[in-house]
């Protein structure tokens, strides 16, 4: 949300508010490094014990995943965090080769 001492967005109309403000002002570039957001969000996500609280970390992507052994770690770590991770490429890049993270056509 362009707030980094609070980058929390209120439900799904926080999220498309900081969508549409993202789109008018961040500029896509590389080296497209996920483990660093994985880790902060999961270190929120690991601060909140009792259960009022639960994460969603969308990741909207024009790259391939520059670390990615880094990021299959991150998310190892995360996944006994109250959070889910969402990673959505767009734009003509390839990304039939991210293998190990999922992908619906495989049913992964």
């Amino acid at each position: 949300n362009n707030n980094a001492d609070n980058p929390s967005c209120a439900g799904i109309e926080g999220v498309l508010e900081s969508y549409l403000q993202s789109l008018r002002t961040v500029q896509l570039y590389g080296p497209t490094n996920f483990a660093p957001v994985i880790n902060q969000v999961a270190g929120a996500a690991a601060q909140v014990t009792d259960g009022s609280q639960y994460h969603v970390l969308l990741i909207i992507t024009d790259g391939v995943i520059s670390d990615m052994l880094q990021t299959k770690e991150a998310i190892v770590t995360a996944s006994a965090l109250p959070m889910s991770i969402i990673i959505v490429g767009v734009g003509p890049a390839e990304f039939e080769g991210e293998s190990g993270l999922g992908n619906s056509r495989e049913g992964g």
